[in-house]
């Protein structure tokens, strides 16, 4: 097989398939929509940033092997596995009870507005929780893990320029669509500002999704 670009042996259909992928709802692209609609445009891409760094070092990780590591050693599989849904389901709970929070106090003129001023102060570092979000991202690890590898050419000379040219294209596409949400988010805020009920309904609807991505992590197969 030719090696093409870099030792990327199809870079045209891995670029069509990363948008693909990106543009399907996570974790990574709920929070920093929430976050934005939450705190605002620098606040959300504070979060953007914690996604990127978690990308990067799953695509690293990938680079070295980790997935074979993982495949020889399934107690450590299971340990990363069922530690990152018991997260995803804490973030999707702490959301639910905001949500009831924001919604008991629809009526408090007194209640500040925001709609985060339910959570915990605990989680409220964007980016550190976007870091970790991002690195037990269900749709992100099997992203890296097996289609991100497909396309070096086992041939090529050097085959670290392949991953850097995958990352970056990858790094890429989801700052585009993470810059669109963010944006996004601040229009949201507005809206919520005004109705704490929607407010309350698209938290409520985020948590929903955040324990759909924790079963779907402990349920996964390596």
């Amino acid at each position: 097989m030719m090696s093409g670009v870099l030792g990327i042996t199809d870079i045209w259909t891995y670029v069509l398939g990363t948008v693909a992928i990106v543009l399907l709802p996570g974790p990574n692209s709920l929070f920093v929509l929430s976050t934005a609609a939450k705190r605002g445009v620098r606040t959300g891409y504070r979060a953007a940033a914690g996604v990127f760094v978690g990308d990067s070092v799953l695509m690293f990780l990938s680079a070295a092997g980790v997935a074979s590591v993982l495949k020889a050693y399934p107690p450590l599989f299971l340990v990363i596995k069922y530690a990152g849904a018991a997260y995803l389901g804490y973030v999707g709970l702490t959301m639910l009870r905001g949500a009831w929070r924001r919604w008991r106090d629809r009526n408090d003129p007194t209640t500040p507005r925001l709609i985060d001023a339910a959570e915990p102060a605990a989680l409220r570092s964007p980016f550190r929780k976007a870091l970790v979000i991002s690195l037990l991202n269900p749709k992100a690890i099997l992203f890296f893990i097996s289609f991100f590898i497909q396309f070096v050419d086992p041939g090529y000379a050097w085959p670290a320029l392949s991953f850097v040219l995958l990352g970056l294209i990858a790094q890429v596409t989801s700052a585009l669509y993470l810059t669109a949400l963010i944006f996004t988010g601040t229009f949201l805020a507005a809206q919520f500002h005004r109705r704490r009920r929607l407010a309350a309904g698209a938290t409520t609807g985020i948590g929903m999704l955040f324990l759909g991505f924790s079963l779907k992590l402990a349920t996964a197969s390596v």
